[in-house]
């Protein structure tokens, strides 16, 4: 089964920009739908963003506007550009096909917004 490594995501500033990458260890081409995820310290996690294949996207209210999903089926990669961060995107965000493959969740990215 297809599995997921995120990266990119660190300690920003609010008002500060991350960008997220996740390599799949096979084709995401077959996968309509790809997202992004994230969960906060004692909440659920949460579906933040998804991209089709045809390249259409949609967001969760809380970051529409600020956030970009992208992919590159070619690369086998999903990208989350994080512009004017809040201390609310505080979260360890990791990406999976929509509806998520149980066993492909990976580690995550912790991103951290914090003056």
């Amino acid at each position: 089964q297809v599995q997921f490594v995120e990266s990119g995501g660190g300690l920003a500033q609010p008002g500060g920009s991350l960008r997220l990458s996740c390599a799949a260890s096979g084709s995401i081409s077959k996968f309509n739908t790809m997202g992004w995820y994230r969960q906060a310290p004692e909440r659920q996690r949460e579906l933040v963003a998804f991209i089709t294949l045809g390249g259409n996207t949609m967001y969760a209210d809380p970051v529409k506007g600020r956030f970009t999903i992208s992919r590159d089926n070619a690369e086998n990669t999903a990208y989350l550009q994080m512009s004017s961060l809040k201390p609310e995107d505080t979260a360890v965000y990791y990406c999976n096909v929509r509806p998520p493959l149980l066993r492909s969740w990976g580690q995550g990215t912790q991103v951290t917004v914090s003056s």
